[in-house]
Formats: C-alpha cells, structure tokens, sequence
C-alpha cells in the first residue's frame, strides 16, 4: 500500500492512498484525514486503508483521481519526533580518514543519532529555500521509517514489528555550519534545514524481499543537475532500523508517527558512488589531498530515486532545485 499527502492549505495536508501504477489515487477520509491520524491507530485503520486500496486497484472507486506528485506534500509533512541516524559506517569512516579525526569510541556497537527538527518537511519537488551558497549546501539520500507507538526499553528484536511504513529522504544538510555545532557537543540545528521526502510511504510488504534485516535492499539513484552521482544500496547498513529504534527507544517511549532515519546511504565499493556531496570531497581529499567538488548552488537540482526488483518505482521521486531564500 502507498500512501502519500496532497496540499490543500492545511500544514498537515490531505492523506490520500495511490495504486501502484502511481497514477491513481483516492481520498483516504472518512478512515484516516491525515497521515498522524492513520498512524496513531494505524491497528484500527490499517485493514479500512487497505481495503481502499485493493478497490482502488480494482477500479472500484467512484471518487478516485489523477495523481499529481507536485501536489505532494511530505508523506508525514510534520513529525513529532524526527530522529536521524548515521547507520552506514563507511560514511563515517571516510569521514575520519579524510579529517584525520579520532575514532568515536564504541561507534561499532552504539549507533550515532541526533535529533533533528521535524516541523517542516517538505515535499518532493518543492524548492529548497535557503539563506546563503556560503553555507555548503548538500543532500544526502536516505531511507527512514515511520513507527507506531513504541515501548520504553523496546529490544531490537522486538522493534520491526513497530515499523508500519518505509519512506525515502533527501535530509538537506550546511557543511559550513556543522563543524562548530558538532564541537560543541549539543548536535546539529542551523546545519540541518528542512528535510524533503519522496511521496509515497509505503508499508513493508510493497518491497517484498527487498525489505529484510530491517534494511532497504536497493540502490539509491542520486542525480545532480542531471548527472549521475551515485547508487549506494541501502543493504550494507551496518546497524539496521530494527537496533537503530531500539537505540532511540532506550530510555525513553516513541509516540506514533515518530520518524527514524538511516543517515547518508554508503558503500564501502567507490564504484557505487555516493549519497552526498560530503562523502565526494573525503574521498577526494584521501586520493588527490584536496577537494574539487564543490557544494550546491542556486538554481541547482538533485534527484532521488529507488526501484525496485523489476525496475519499478517504490516511493516515487524527489527532484527539487535550491533556491534563496
């Protein structure tokens, strides 16, 4: 099952459902207005959505439409609670390497994650608005989940039964503003602008063996101003989204519709390029001994996407241009 946001002038917009020709699509009311509705009693809605869907794929919906996705609006366009890890240790080693900075003790048993400001989503062909080029504009291609409620304490075998949705992000980051905000131990805020998702989440089962492990089993196609940037594949997360929940859930309970982010997906093969601008410039730094890719620019366009097995589209696109603000 998809489901996806439109706007209508409410900051949570209209919660629709989409058949998998993408084409399609059928209001989600009088089940589930919202995507925070649904969720937060998603063991109530989840059997009426579904069966929205299977009518919808049938045909047998008077009231479906044309499906526009530059009227999508972040699946979830506000969240609770957004916590983002750094789930891909290959990222982080090129990192250290390229800096020379020390290891973080226990990295290779405790997963990293801040919590991020989740607000202001924004949708997948909305511009990113931002202050100033000075501030080394990046994206970074990500995977997330959202989850129902989630006990304190929640063990990782325990936490993928949590999981209702799976959705994938371009978490919009300032390379200029993150060192300080990393020095000074309390985790990022100005570095981290609004995130934009793709627009549809989707439930585990649309990726059918692709989705084990709790990871993402596909390729993440990264594209910068309509040049191939990389394809790392979501498999090779060293920690899965079932420890990456576990970790969050630690001292605390997760309210449902709480979002849990991947980080930046990275491959040790440098063949498979990268998710991020970041990931580019270290490794330019340990080959050559400087960078030469430089950060975003206005008027510059990223485009995310995965396919599946057979080469279908799973969550639909991100395609966004920055823009001043």
């Amino acid at each position: 099952m998809k489901l996806a946001t439109l706007k209508n002038g409410h900051p949570d917009g209209r919660l629709v459902i989409v058949d998998t020709s993408l084409n399609q699509a059928v209001d989600a009311n009088p089940v589930a207005a919202t995507l925070q509705q649904a969720i937060a009693s998603w063991d109530a809605c989840e059997g009426a959505l579904r069966e929205l869907a299977t009518r919808l794929a049938r045909g047998d919906c008077p009231g479906a439409f044309t499906f526009d996705p530059h009227q999508a609006m972040a699946p979830l366009p506000r969240a609770y609670q957004w916590c983002d890890g750094s789930a891909f240790m290959s990222h982080g080693e090129l990192m250290q390497k390229a800096f020379n900075l020390p290891p973080i003790e226990g990295a290779d048993r405790i997963p990293l994650m801040y919590q991020g400001a989740g607000d202001d989503f924004l949708g997948p062909h909305d511009d990113v608005r931002l202050p100033s080029q000075a501030h080394g504009i990046d994206f970074e291609g990500e995977f997330a989940v959202l989850v129902d409620e989630v006990p304190l304490g929640c063990p990782a075998e325990q936490a993928l039964g949590h999981v209702k949705l799976i959705l994938q992000l371009n978490d919009v980051s300032l390379r200029a503003l993150a060192p300080r905000e990393m020095t000074t131990g309390f985790g990022f805020l100005q570095a981290k602008p609004s995130s934009a998702f793709a627009p549809f989440a989707v439930t585990p089962d649309e990726l059918g063996d692709a989705w084990r492990d709790g990871r993402v089993h596909l390729p993440l196609q990264v594209h910068w101003n309509e040049q191939w940037f990389g394809e790392p594949h979501g498999g090779q997360m060293t920690f899965g989204f079932d420890q990456l929940i576990a970790h969050a859930a630690f001292t605390r309970r997760l309210g449902p519709g709480t979002l849990i982010g991947s980080g930046t997906v990275s491959n040790r093969n440098r063949d498979a390029g990268s998710a991020c601008i970041a990931e580019r410039r270290a490794i330019e730094m340990i080959t050559s001994g400087a960078p030469s890719t430089g950060f975003m620019k206005f008027g510059d366009r990223v485009r995310m996407e995965a396919r599946g097995l057979q080469g279908e589209t799973l969550f639909g696109a991100i395609e966004q241009r920055i823009a001043q603000a």
